[in-house]
């Protein structure tokens, strides 16, 4: 059994307390049975919409992503052609990150 929280609670209750005129916005993520990593990080910017770049630094450090999002990244990559610094630039990744995934998943 893996034991992780109900985002899709989470964020409902985040939407209806504090952020009821974001609702539209975030209904099509909350529309899902499942939310996926990828999911919550686009719900996380925008509901909160930060731009620090000391903020985002800090965020992207606590990141951690499933083997469903790793393919839909890499899937990302195939599709529309990119090398792995663009890639990581678009998702705000490591090179070396993507890197090691795809010795990974690929090797």
């Amino acid at each position: 059994m893996k034991n992780t929280p109900d985002y899709k609670k989470i964020y409902s209750d985040i939407i209806n307390i504090q952020y009821p005129e974001k609702e539209e916005m975030c209904r099509i993520f909350l529309s899902k049975e499942n939310l996926s990593v990828l999911d919550v990080i686009q719900i996380n910017k925008v509901l909160f919409n930060t731009n620090s770049s000391d903020n985002t630094q800090f965020n992207q450090r606590h990141r951690s992503y499933d083997v469903s999002a790793i393919s839909h990244i890499l899937d990302y990559q195939k599709k529309y052609q990119l090398n792995n610094s663009q890639l990581a630039k678009h998702f705000k990744l490591s090179r070396n990150t993507i890197t090691k995934w795809k010795s990974k998943v690929l090797g």
